[in-house]
């Protein structure tokens, strides 16, 4: 089967006294994730709003990646696939075939 969908994504970040918020939405066309992350930056630490920024993106990132795993594996194990048993190498991971 071949089929190509495009999946946007939605990143609104906010400051305010030191502390970066952001939400982060995934829509498929059939469904939407939503997820937060917070970075807060220390008083005594040089104030960089790119970090906070970037610190604060990929955890609502990474909160809707989760999600989106556990949707994925609930619906594998729905068709009988159900999660891999004994010890898991890198799961959800690239393999880096230059090593």
């Amino acid at each position: 089967m071949n089929r190509t969908l495009e999946w946007k994504v939605n990143l609104e970040l906010s400051e305010d006294g030191g502390t970066t918020r952001a939400e982060a939405v995934l829509d498929t066309g059939s469904d939407k994730l939503t997820g937060h992350g917070v970075a807060r930056c220390n008083p005594t630490d040089v104030d960089i709003p790119a970090i906070g920024d970037e610190l604060a993106a990929s955890r609502a990132m990474k909160d809707v990646a989760g999600q989106l795993m556990r949707e994925a594996d609930r619906e594998m194990e729905a068709v009988g696939a159900g999660a891999p048993k004994g010890p898991l190498g890198k799961p959800y991971a690239w393999t880096d075939v230059s090593r």
